[in-house]
């Protein structure tokens, strides 16, 4: 067993502080002994069998929680990992609460949503801690910049394990924060395993605080087990922070000496003798040494635990009193249960004829200006979007009114700067992510499906998560298989997600508006094949509500649901059907969630036949999801089956008459409602 010297490495020799005064050093004992004393007694409530899930504890770590947290206010924010605990203890949540939540009790952290894995309290700081390994990190980079750019002195501080560093978001958290001086703390509990694979196994490089060096910020790499150190080291951390120095990275050596979760199996991969010499340099033990050395008197320490001990206890008491969640709110909190206003008059109707005539592409660079304009906590992040106006001109000009803080250029981590979007939408601004092209943003699918989506959820709608991703989809161009998906069906599963699909300039102007005062996650997504289509768009600023169809084209005889492309593939084709005595109703859900089923069915009951049109394959896609609904709500007023025309199963491949074989045509669509009228 390596031993652990309590030495620091740093880029620059780093000032010492003289050791706290007592008042600091008791503060710090009561705090980890209420760690301790809430830990063990939270293991013997789950040996009763009355915590329901897993028991991630935090027996051994105590140390580093309590001197980081020392120095946080309760603006400050914190975020973590699973062994979240004492984090949320040090950070002052209050041991009633956490108890509670492992027991699954309304009165809990997250009010039963979350368990040992998923504590929030956003009213202290505590943003929330993660399942996940390696959110945090991204998350605390979001917080970061949300200072930054709102000009406090806030920090934001991501706890992490030793599994987290071999983690794409290690990687890509701390380039972000070094290069944009971000006021962030990267604590890594180096406990020795990530659950069961040791350290020094898994990473070819030893030394976690070393790294720091490498990233162009200051490294550390300290004993965990003293808590006297990690105090003086974190509190110059957290004041370079404050005062625009950056941010730090500190490696604090630990270890666990319960197993990694509750009921366990923690002798297949360690030894009883490393937990029992791990033990006997319990960090509790060693702080209350120090304070007796410093002439505090034994009574004063004992009465600081017998008065925890009474805490904890009736902190047990409380937590089996307290009542479990009803079931019916099990369902409340995925979307804002209070969302902000509109801005603009809402339009749900076609504009005038007589409106003035502007591209796609031109109506959403209106709608980010405007808006921008208006609210300075926007912010946009994307590849080559600043100086340059992005790959599409959907940022053209905005760099030169608002600068690089709010058009903000960044490497090609696209997990990294979503999850930074996270962050920064739990903490006071709205992130803008331009990710180019859909294909690229399923790097971040984590981010997105994991964190984003479920964050107002899990905090009992106490975090708003105001935050807009967008990019184009589509086929055409020869862009071929990673430059053509389109994805909504799959982002359309996904509970606390919008996801808005436009094709025209007027849509998108207003939905795109509607996106940049929304309280919920926005996906929005732009066919790129339609960016330059133009069409009336009114000069005043409006927005259109998600979930509000549109009656493209009315007719009689089929209704024909589509989107993007497609909608105007079928309109091609409208007038020769007519000429046929096929009159088509052609519904455009400009949201694919929500989904506006209502409109549809009325369309079905007036026609009586049903086509989707979809460009993506129709596996478990937008189009069954809608014949779907029709199936089970309007079966009894289709005069035949529902028919589907899709894209065909396969990558999109480059050769243009391959990919003209790819996603229907005005052609193949014109006969399939013929022989949907043959029916």
């Amino acid at each position: 067993m390596n031993t652990i010297e309590s030495t620091v490495r740093a880029r620059e020799p780093q000032s010492r502080t003289g050791e706290p005064p007592h008042s600091a050093l008791l503060a710090l004992y009561r705090t980890m002994q209420v760690i301790r004393l809430t830990e063990e007694e939270l293991a013997r409530c789950h040996q009763r069998g009355l915590v329901h899930g897993a028991c991630h504890t935090y027996v051994g770590q105590e140390a580093v929680a309590a001197g980081v947290c020392a120095h946080l206010t309760r603006e400050d924010v914190l975020f973590s990992t699973h062994r979240g605990h004492g984090h949320a203890l040090a950070k002052g949540a209050h041991p009633r609460a956490l108890m509670a939540e492992l027991l699954g009790r309304e009165t809990g952290l997250s009010r039963g949503r979350g368990g040992s894995m998923h504590l929030f309290s956003p009213e202290i700081g505590l943003m929330g801690t993660s399942g996940i390994v390696g959110p945090c990190i991204l998350q605390a980079c979001g917080g970061g910049y949300s200072f930054k750019l709102l000009k406090t002195r806030h920090v934001a501080v991501a706890f992490f394990g030793d599994g987290a560093v071999n983690n794409g978001a290690f990687h890509e958290g701390l380039n972000m924060a070094s290069i944009w001086k971000l006021p962030v703390l990267f604590i890594c509990e180096n406990n020795q395993f990530a659950t069961e694979v040791p350290f020094s196994y898994s990473s070819g490089n030893p030394s976690v605080g070393a790294r720091g060096e490498l990233y162009g910020m200051p490294g550390f790499e300290l004993d965990g087990n003293d808590a006297i150190t990690i105090h003086q080291v974190a509190g110059e951390a957290i004041a370079r922070a404050r005062e625009g120095g950056g941010p730090s990275l500190i490696e604090c050596k630990t270890y666990r000496t319960r197993p990694h979760a509750e009921g366990m199996g923690d002798f297949t991969y360690r030894t009883r003798d490393d937990v029992d010499a791990w033990k006997l340099r319990c960090p509790i033990a060693r702080l209350r040494q120090r304070i007796v050395e410093s002439g505090v008197a034994l009574a004063e320490l004992d009465a600081i635990d017998a008065d925890v001990k009474a805490l904890v206890d009736d902190s047990r008491r409380f937590a089996e009193e307290s009542p479990f969640p009803a079931p019916e709110s099990a369902t409340r909190h995925v979307y804002c249960e209070s969302p902000s206003p509109p801005r603009s008059l809402i339009r749900n109707r076609p504009p005038a004829a007589e409106a003035r005539r502007i591209s796609f592409a031109q109506a959403t660079h209106e709608a980010l200006a405007e808006e921008m304009k208006h609210n300075p906590r926007i912010f946009v992040m994307g590849e080559g979007i600043g100086k340059r106006g992005g790959n599409f001109n959907t940022t053209a000009g905005l760099f030169d009114l608002y600068g690089h803080e709010r058009l903000c250029d960044t490497p090609i981590c696209e997990r990294g700067f979503v999850g930074l979007a996270g962050g920064a939408g739990m903490t006071g601004t709205r992130p803008v992510i331009d990710f180019m092209f859909a294909d690229f943003v399923l790097d971040s699918v984590g981010e997105i499906v994991n964190q984003i989506a479920k964050m107002q959820y899990m905090s009992s709608g106490r975090l708003k998560m105001p935050v807009l991703l967008r990019g184009c989809i589509g086929i055409g161009h020869s862009a071929a298989t990673h430059h053509s998906g389109s994805y909504y069906a799959m982002y359309g599963q996904v509970p606390g997600l919008r996801v808005v699909v436009p094709s025209s300039p007027y849509d998108a102007k207003g939905l795109l508006k509607r996106a940049l005062n929304c309280d919920d996650p926005v996906l929005f997504l732009e066919h790129r094949e339609i960016l330059t289509l133009k069409g009336p768009v009114p000069s005043d600023e409006y927005e259109i509500e998600f979930g509000k169809a549109a009656v493209v084209r009315p007719g009689t005889s089929v209704t024909v649901v589509a989107l993007a492309r497609m909608v105007h593939q079928t309109l091609s084709v409208c007038d020769a059907l007519e000429s046929e005595g096929i009159s088509v109703e052609l519904i455009d859900p400009r949201t694919v969630l929500p989904l506006d089923v209502e409109t549809i069915l009325e369309s079905v009951a007036k026609t009586g036949r049903l086509l989707i049109v979809d460009e993506p394959p129709a596996s478990c896609g937008f189009s069954a999801e809608v014949a779907a609904r029709v199936v089970a709500e309007g079966f009894d007023d289709l005069d035949a089956p529902i028919q589907r025309l899709t894209g065909a199963f396969a990558p999109t491949p480059y050769s243009p008459p391959l990919e003209g074989a790819m996603a229907p045509t005005p052609g193949d669509i014109a006969s399939a409602i013929r022989r949907l009228m043959e029916e």
